[in-house]
Parts: structure tokens; sequence; C-alpha cells
């Protein structure tokens, strides 16, 4: 897939709930602003809010009919948007400081009639073999359901801080995502459903991407480049954060199937979430065989590196040897002593020449049978 980096590039750890590329949430809004996105939806038919509606004005619309639902879309929430939202749902002010601060690990908690998730979306970036993840905050009503990309990004990566309501229409991922006429018509739970869905999905392209790198590093590690182990290494991180992200949300769907029957969920919806939680499941599953196998990768590419130490050190021996020989037999008559009768011999010097050459090529000999050479 991607092509390697250089080995000079540094080894980074990340902590996922940090990783962000969007740029800080600005806190220079001084009046209420409008959602960037509303509908009002009539008997699971959606359709655009006026311009100039509040979020008073939303719920108020969703509570004149039993088949009134409104949904609010915060692309790129700031906290004067987060403020103002809390004050018309009146919400609890432990939900409103998680609305607040991003960095939260996916979970589900609930504030009397209000439904509060956390869940994550991934996508690979290929170049950086890195998986980047993004932060969506749902909020969830009697016939209201709200939704806050805290990273600012959709889950296909879309920048938040350029999206205009205008320009939407029944063609965009997002309409679709939050819009399904057949879905709304079963209450505000519907779009947690297709949120979730959406999510669940994109993760097969990421555990797809994960895939073909691992299996580029088996082939890298069996070729003997010394590079492999620092991409083992930022590869496992990337997985470990994945695994983090999917048992996580394993869990919130874990306990959105446990209030199905307390909270009157719909059979139809039931069964999409059930096939929400199957797909989760598998993918959970791939998550951890990707750990394992990478964790038994490094342990080959670790015996692999030993050995190559070893023959290495074979050899370095083996010449330590050969010169041994040679340098005991000169160290010997360069100890000048008197009476050293090969000293006044003519054959002296021929002769130990000759014992040095031959020591070193008989060395040499048994070392390379022994194949140490």
């Amino acid at each position: 897939m991607a092509q390697r980096r250089s080995e000079s590039t540094p080894f980074r750890r990340l902590d996922p709930l940090r990783r962000r590329t969007g740029a800080p949430r600005p806190d220079t809004a001084t009046e209420p602003q409008p959602p960037k996105l509303m509908r009002y939806v009539t008997a699971g038919e959606a359709t655009h809010a006026p311009a100039s509606a509040s979020v008073a004005d939303g719920l108020e619309f969703a509570d004149a009919a039993p088949d009134h639902l409104t949904i609010f879309f915060y692309p790129s929430p700031t906290p004067a948007a987060v403020r103002e939202f809390a004050d018309a749902w009146e919400l609890h002010p432990l939900l409103v400081e998680d609305l607040l601060h991003a960095g939260q690990r996916p979970k589900l908690e609930r504030y009397g009639d209000v439904l509060f998730l956390v869940v994550r979306s991934a996508r690979y970036i290929d170049e950086d073999e890195e998986v980047d993840f993004a932060e969506f905050h749902i909020v969830v009503g009697q016939r209201a359901v709200a939704l806050f990309c805290q990273d600012r990004r959709w889950i296909d990566g879309t920048d938040g801080t350029s999206f205009d309501d205008e320009e939407l229409t029944g063609n965009d991922r997002r309409e679709r995502t939050l819009t399904d006429e057949h879905l709304l018509q079963l209450g505000p739970e519907a779009v947690v459903y297709r949120l979730l869905d959406e999510i669940v999905d994109g993760y097969a392209p990421v555990l797809k991407g994960i895939a073909i790198d691992k299996e580029q590093i088996e082939r890298q590690v069996f070729s003997g480049d010394p590079a492999v182990a620092e991409r083992i290494y930022r590869l496992s991180q990337e997985v470990i954060d994945m695994q983090h992200t999917t048992a996580s949300l394993t869990e919130v769907l874990d306990r959105l199937r446990g209030g199905f029957g307390k909270y009157g969920i719909p059979d139809e919806l039931q069964a999409y979430l059930q096939d929400v939680s199957d797909h989760l499941a598998r993918a959970n599953a791939q998550v951890a065989e990707y750990r394992d196998a990478l964790s038994q990768i490094l342990s080959v590419n670790s015996t692999l590196v030993a050995q190559r130490q070893n023959e290495d050190m074979k050899k370095i021996s083996g010449w330590a040897a050969i010169l041994f020989a040679p340098t005991l037999i000169a160290a010997i008559y360069g100890m000048n002593f008197d009476w050293m009768p090969e000293l006044h011999w003519a054959f002296g010097y021929p002769l130990a020449l000759a014992l040095m050459v031959g020591f070193a090529l008989v060395l040499y000999w048994i070392f390379k049978r022994s194949k140490w050479m």
C-alpha cells in the first residue's frame, strides 16, 4: 500500500483521543448560533427548517404533533451553539460538560428522558499507515435528536467547517444518513441506528488497509529489512487504538439492545440494530486477530534478528581465531630473549611465516567446513 517512510522518521505514539486534524473549537462567538442543519420531519418526510429557526423553535415543532420529529446537526459546533442547545433542551450539567469537551471513548448514558451517546468513526490514511478517528456526540429526546461532530469532520472525513446547508441535496451522503424517510417513521432512534450503521460500515475499509499492510510487513520481515520493527510497532499501535474503539462501541450497542423492551423500540429497528451489532462483532474479532498476528510477527522478527546476529558473531569469532594464531607466533619471537636458537637459524624466518599462514589456512578450512565463515 503506502510507500515506506524513511528510517529516520521518528516513532510516534499518539493517543487516539487526541488525534485531531481539525482546528481547535473557537470560543469567539458571543451570540447563540442556529444549527447549520435542522430538519423538520412529519410522518417520516424530512423538510428544511426555516433559516431563522432556533433550537427552541425546533423543539416546539417536535412537540406539536405525535408524528413530528426534529433533527439537529452540528457539523462544527461552537461553545455558544452548544450552550444555546443545552438551555433549550434543559440538559443536565454533566451532559452539557460532555458536549463541551471532546476526547471521550464511546459510551452511553441516560439523563432522565434524554439519551446521550459518544461514538467514534475511523478511516485509514494509507500514506501514513494511521487510523484517523472522528468523535460524534448524539443526544436523543422524545421526538428530537441532535448530532455533534466534535472533530469537525463527517464519517468520511468531509470538512465540517466548509459545510453549507444550502448546497445539501437528497443525494448528499450526510443527508441520506440523517433523513432516511422509511426509518424516520420509527422514531428518533432511527437516526442513531443510521449513524451507527454508517460508522460500523466504515470500519471495513480500515481493516482492509490494516490487513494489506500486515501482509507487506510479513514479506518485509523475511526480507531482512532492519526498518520493519518500527513499522510493526507503529501498525500495532493503530490496531490497539482500533480495538479500543470497537470494544467500547460493542458495550454501547449491548446497552442499547438491553433497553429495547424498556423503552419500546420498534421490532423493525431492533432487527436493524442487531445487524449492526453483528457487523461490529465481526470487526472486533478481526481487530483482535490482527493484534495477535502482529504480536507473532514481532516475535518472529526478533527471532530472525537474533539468528542473523548469531551468524555475524560466528564470523567475527572465526576471524578472531584465525588472526590469533599468527599473532601468537609473532609474540613469541618478539620477546627478544638472549637464548632463542631460531633467531640465528637461516630458515627461522621463513618457517615462522609458514607457520602463521599454515595455522590461518587450517583454521579457515575448519570454520568454513563448520559454516562459520
